[in-house]
């Protein structure tokens, strides 16, 4: 038996929700390790739909223990209002099944408004934020400055750590052409929502050690995609974090070894929110029409996602650039009724061939995609949970799409229900 890493071999949305709760039921632990509630999933189960953005899907599973690990950055009052929705809906979070790491860094009333403010201006990049202020509070923890989760346990510290913060924050509001906030104003809000989350507080990467030593199965789940990681993502227009799978290990706390079965996710077409460049966007009624079939809209902001074909040569990049053992493809209903349907092979640049995304960003903007066009089919692929139901051109696409990139399919995705599921490899049992 082996733990499992799961992340979004795209741009994010790609169905990772439905994935891991459907491998969580496999699993003791586990584990969310990077981003913020900035990255939604939504899980159908036995017809209840729960919308997560920050407590890993295995939370609505009887038995097995949530880890939020020191790789997150930590919105608490997002997080007492994610369990009070669930709390409603019927599922119990106690410490019992939520472990919070206590050097988890967190995202306050601050960092959210720097974030819009950003976002608004006139100048600069827009890159499509969440204005859930996770890029300062990844700034903050970089440069050493931000406030703690084992922080709150510290009160008589804490406004020294205020005014240690402040004096990086109201130096930035000022330029923007803002009123400072106060110090007092600032430990009111911490000390006031910090009896809520320290009961979840632990040594994550202790307690995680001592679960993998007693030979328990551990699932960590990433958010977002793989090409929004902030070093082998489309910089600048990415997220604040690592979200290829090596983050796995260090935002858990567990070294590399404890890491596993790499299991990506991908759309059977591509899809984009925010900005940034997108070689297979299709700006048509295609991608019209694949947008509402596949109902493309965010989970978090409620924003249309950009459409387009899928795109062979990212998903390859990515599989490299994550060690990639297995993909699951979901959505493959989606791409029903098509007459014909088309896979980016390749790019040109400035007219010449090209088989990969270079990482400048000029370079992004020219690329022209190279396509390959199969034959689509008429019968309906939804709900379908073995190959024998599949029509035999959807089964042709899907072995194409191995051998473009260079990975085995592990698992094909027919519908959001967790049962609607092709299994050709169980990654835990890899």
């Amino acid at each position: 038996m082996t733990n499992v890493v799961v992340v979004g071999a795209q741009w994010g949305d790609e169905g990772k929700g439905k994935l891991v709760d459907w491998l969580s039921e496999q699993a003791d632990v586990v584990v969310r390790f990077q981003g913020g509630h900035n990255a939604g999933h939504t899980l159908v189960i036995d017809g209840e739909t729960y919308k997560l953005s920050l407590l890993p899907s295995g939370i609505v599973r009887p038995g097995k223990l949530s880890v939020i690990g020191n790789g997150v950055v930590l919105d608490p009052h997002a997080l007492v209002a994610e369990i009070g929705r669930l709390t409603a809906q019927g599922v119990s979070v106690t410490r019992d099944n939520l472990r919070i790491a206590d050097n988890c860094a967190l995202i306050l009333s601050l960092h959210r408004d720097l974030d819009a403010l950003r976002e608004d201006s006139n100048s600069g990049t827009k890159i499509g934020t969440t204005r859930r202020g996770i890029g300062p509070a990844y700034e903050d923890k970089v440069g050493r400055r931000a406030i703690r989760l084992m922080d709150l346990a510290d009160p008589a510290d804490l406004p020294r750590k205020i005014d240690r913060l402040l004096a990086h924050h109201n130096a930035l509001r000022r330029g923007l052409g803002q009123d400072e906030i106060s110090g007092r104003v600032l430990l009111e809000e911490l000390t006031t929502i910090a009896p809520q989350v320290l009961p979840f507080m632990d040594a994550v990467w202790r307690m995680l050690d001592g679960e993998r030593r007693a030979g328990k199965r551990i699932l960590f789940e990433g958010a977002q995609g793989a090409l929004l990681d902030v070093d082998h993502g489309t910089y600048p227009y990415v997220t604040s974090s690592h979200t290829v799978a090596g983050q796995a290990a260090a935002g858990s706390g567990l070294g590399p070894g404890a890491v596993g079965y790499v299991l990506g996710i991908a759309k059977a077409y591509t899809t984009r929110v925010g900005g940034g460049p997108f070689p297979t966007e299709l700006d048509d009624e295609i991608g019209q029409r694949i947008g509402d079939r596949g109902r493309e809209f965010g989970t978090v902001t409620g924003r249309r996602r950009r459409c387009g074909w899928l795109d062979a040569v990212l998903l390859r990049q990515t599989v490299s650039t994550s060690g990639i053992h297995g993909i699951a493809l979901t959505k493959l209903d989606v791409l029903d009724g098509f007459e014909e349907i088309k896979v980016c092979v390749g790019y040109r640049l400035d007219g010449r061939p090209i088989d990969y995304m270079p990482a400048s960003e000029a370079a992004q903007t020219r690329l022209e995609p190279v396509y390959e066009t199969m034959a689509g089919w008429t019968e309906s692929t939804a709900k379908a949970r073995s190959w024998a139901q599949l029509p035999g051109e959807a089964v042709k696409y899907v072995r194409r799409v191995e051998e473009l990139i260079g990975c085995p399919i592990a698992l094909v995705s027919t519908s959001p229900e967790r049962q609607d599921t092709i299994l050709v490899r169980n990654p835990f049992e890899d």
